[in-house]
C-alpha cells in the first residue's frame, strides 16, 4: 500500500441507509408527492427514473447518495442518485459518503459488483447485508489524492462512454442494415413470383399446455422437454413434462413461432413439446417452399408486421392461427428461393463478422475501465 494510504471499511467512511416497503395502496399516478424507486430496473442510464409515485415515504435518499441494489438479481448493481428527494424500497439502500471524497467512494463501489455478486446469499431471492456493505474494506489515500483520481477517471471514463457510444451505435446500424437487406429480398418480385395463403404450403397448429404440477427441472425416463416462449435458443430454464398423448410436439425442421407477447419471434431446430403460447410452422410442400425461406420471413412484414399491426390496439400483443393462416407471402419459384436464401446466408455472415468486431470493441472497453479502477485503487495512477 502506497505510503499515506490507510485500510478503512466502508462503516467508517458512510451513512447506509435501508429502504422501506410502501404498499400499493399508498401510490398515486399522478405526478406529485415522492419518486418511489423499487430496485435496478428503476435505474436509468446515469440517474434512476422515476417509476411509482407515494404520499408517505419514511426513508428517503437525497441527491448525491448511492444507491446500491441489496436484493434480486441485481445485488451490487450502484447509481447515483440525481433526484432531489426519493423514497426507496427494502431492495436498495442508500450510501451517503461522509468521511471521503463521494466521487471516489462512487467510483470504488464500481468496481465491487462481481464481490457482491459472489458474498450474495438466498436461493430464490439473492440479497446482501448491511453488515456486508459496512465491512467491505478498501484502501483510502489523502483527500487531495482521492480527489486527483478522480479527475483522472472521471476523464478516462468519459472517453470511454464515447468510444462506446460509438461501437454500439455502429452495431446497431449493422443489425438494421441485415434487417433492411433482409426484407428487400422478399420485395424485389418478379414475373414468376405469386402471393400465396400461408395455409397453403404450411400446416399451423398451437401447444398444449400440461399442469404445472407435472413439470419437472430435470431430464427423466417417460419425459420430453417442454418449451415455452422464454426458451428459444436457451436451456436456462428447461423443464420437462410426462410424455402423454394430449402434448402437441415438434421435431427440428419445424419453425417455433411466438403467438403472445413477444409476437414473431422464431426460433427452430428443437425437438419436444410446446405450449399454447407458441405455434408450430410446419413445410407441407419442400418442392415449392425453401425451409430457410420460410424461417427468414416469418420477421418481415409479410408475417410478423401484420401480426404486429392486427394487435397493435391490444395491451399484450398475440395472434390466432385463423390470423396467420389468412397472411399472405410472395412465393418465387424454388430456384429464385434458393438463391434469395444464399444472399441471406451471405448478408448473415457479414453481419456477424461486424457484431462481432463491435463487440469485441465493447468489451475491450468494458476490460478497460475495470483495468484503470483496478489500478487507481492499488494506488497505481
Amino acid at each position: 500500500m502506497k505510503n499515506g494510504w490507510q485500510k478503512k471499511t466502508l462503516g467508517e467512511l458512510i451513512q447506509l441507509i435501508s429502504g422501506q416497503h410502501i404498499e400499493a395502496k399508498d401510490y398515486n399516478t399522478e405526478s406529485r408527492g415522492m419518486a418511489y424507486l423499487t430496485g435496478p430496473s428503476d435505474f436509468g442510464e446515469i440517474n434512476p427514473i422515476i417509476s411509482k409515485w407515494t404520499e408517505l415515504p419514511k426513508v428517503k435518499a437525497k441527491r448525491g447518495d448511492i444507491l446500491i441494489t441489496v436484493k434480486g438479481s441485481g445485488v451490487g448493481k450502484i447509481n447515483l442518485l440525481d433526484e432531489p428527494e426519493v423514497a426507496i424500497s427494502r431492495q436498495l439502500m442508500a450510501i451517503r459518503v461522509t468521511g471521503a471524497d463521494p466521487g471516489f467512494i462512487y467510483l470504488f463501489l464500481s468496481s465491487t459488483f462481481d464481490h457482491f455478486q459472489s458474498e450474495s446469499t438466498g436461493a430464490a431471492i439473492p440479497g446482501i447485508s448491511r453488515d456486508q456493505v459496512l465491512g467491505l474494506r478498501t484502501a483510502i489515500p489523502p483527500l487531495p489524492e482521492q480527489q486527483r483520481i478522480v479527475a483522472i477517471l472521471d476523464e478516462a471514463f468519459d472517453g470511454i462512454a464515447t468510444a462506446k457510444a460509438n461501437a454500439e451505435k455502429n452495431l446497431q446500424s449493422a443489425r438494421e442494415l441485415f434487417d433492411r437487406e433482409i426484407q428487400a429480398c422478399f420485395e424485389r418480385g418478379g414475373e414468376s413470383w405469386v402471393m400465396v395463403r400461408l395455409d397453403e404450403v404450411t400446416n399451423l397448429s398451437r401447444g398444449h399446455n400440461p399442469p404445472k404440477s407435472k413439470f419437472s427441472y430435470e431430464a427423466k425416463p417417460g419425459y420430453v422437454r417442454f418449451y415455452q416462449i422464454r426458451d428459444g435458443g436457451s436451456d436456462d430454464y428447461a423443464v420437462y413434462v410426462p410424455d402423454t398423448p394430449q402434448l402437441h410436439k415438434m421435431n427440428k425442421d419445424d419453425i417455433m413461432m411466438v403467438a403472445y407477447r413477444h409476437v414473431g419471434r422464431a426460433f427452430r431446430g428443437v425437438e419436444g413439446a410446446f405450449n399454447v403460447a407458441l405455434c408450430k410452422i410446419s413445410n407441407a410442400n419442400r418442392n415449392r417452399l425453401h425451409d430457410d425461406y420460410l424461417y427468414h420471413i416469418i420477421p418481415s412484414r409479410f408475417i410478423k408486421g401484420e401480426l404486429l399491426k392486427r394487435s397493435e390496439r391490444s395491451l399484450i400483443p398475440s395472434m390466432s392461427i385463423e390470423h396467420l393462416k389468412e397472411l399472405e407471402i410472395p412465393l418465387p419459384p424454388i430456384s429464385v428461393q434458393h438463391r434469395i436464401v444464399e444472399s441471406i446466408h451471405r448478408l448473415q455472415t457479414e453481419t456477424q463478422r461486424l457484431e462481432s468486431i463491435y463487440q469485441q470493441r465493447l468489451t475491450a472497453l468494458d476490460e478497460l475501465k475495470q483495468s484503470l479502477l483496478h489500478h487507481a485503487f492499488n494506488g497505481d495512477l
